[in-house]
């Protein structure tokens, strides 16, 4: 089954205490581009990003967001020794200047700007490639459901198209013949009418009609659209990446539809390919959204 571009998905993995999120979002787009946000220490693991991105998805804009969890565990105060024995001998320095009682509190230098901080704690780089993997995997799996799940409803309204243009190319078979019909009848009270009542010569009449039947015969159009539609619907039920192809099709179809209104001489006829052309432009825009 065919699988929509656009979809989201999230996870958390985690390994020897360190822990991942992971947030994939993926849109249309004419190949497989990826773009990745990683912590600046995470930055060698770009390129395994990327790569297990494109083993799961064949096209889309990729986006991709990795970030340390657990908040507040990620963290681990420092404190900056130098500065705060500086605190300490400068309030020392201020309380014996100005004669006030107590002493110096630890709680005072502590509190101090830049004697404490709070740092991301070290990183375990092996512990953290895990994780990372594992939160991007689980983001990946929802990500290709929720595309599952839109490309189910792409290919139910695919389906429905490719039955109408189907109908309506029944539709323009169904009324060629009457065409060369028409045009023999027209053309024999023509020249009837022009010879002042003598008999049309019947060699040249059918002649004539059978050039104009040469001219607007429209079966191998529609022979080889009723071809396209087969390959369309093949690729509706097959589980390689199939966007491509069809959008390759849904050109071929457009081109084929061009043709027979080219050769359309009824009222019918051009109903039908105005009815096709519109039912094959609405298509190409769903396919724009297929993998």
């Amino acid at each position: 089954m065919i699988r929509s571009m656009t979809g989201f998905g999230a996870g958390r993995g985690g390994a020897a205490g360190e822990e991942f999120d992971a947030e994939v979002r993926s849109v249309n787009h004419k190949f497989c581009e990826v773009k990745v946000r990683l912590p600046r220490e995470l930055g060698v693991l770009e390129a395994d990003v990327v790569r297990l991105a494109k083993e799961r998805l064949a096209r889309g804009g990729i986006e991709v967001a990795l970030r340390r969890a657990g908040g507040r565990g990620a963290l681990s105060p420092r404190v900056d020794h130098d500065l705060a024995a500086g605190y300490a001998r400068a309030f020392e320095e201020v309380r014996r200047r100005l004669g006030l009682a107590g002493e110096v509190t630890r709680g005072a230098v502590l509190q101090a700007e830049g004697g404490v901080t709070l740092a991301e704690r070290a990183m375990d780089l092996d512990a953290a490639r895990a994780a990372a993997a594992a939160a991007l995997a689980q983001a990946l799996d929802a990500l290709v459901a929720m595309r599952e799940r839109e490309g189910a409803a792409l290919a139910r309204d695919l389906e429905a198209r490719l039955a109408t243009i189907e109908a309506l190319v029944a539709r323009v078979e169904e009324a060629s013949p009457r065409t060369v019909q028409h045009y023999r009848d027209k053309l024999a009270e023509r020249v009837q009418e022009l010879s002042r009542g003598l008999a049309p010569d019947p060699v040249r009449l059918a002649t004539e009609v059978a050039l104009f039947a040469d001219r607007v015969d429209v079966s191998e159009e529609a022979t080889r659209l009723r071809s396209h539609l087969a390959q369309m619907r093949g690729l509706l039920e097959s589980r390689e990446p199939a966007g491509r192809k069809m959008d390759f099709l849904v050109q071929e179809m457009h081109r084929e539809a061009n043709t027979i209104g080219s050769k359309s001489q009824s009222a019918d006829i051009a109903g039908a390919v105005v009815a096709l052309k519109a039912e094959v432009e609405r298509m190409r825009e769903q396919v724009q959204n297929v993998e």
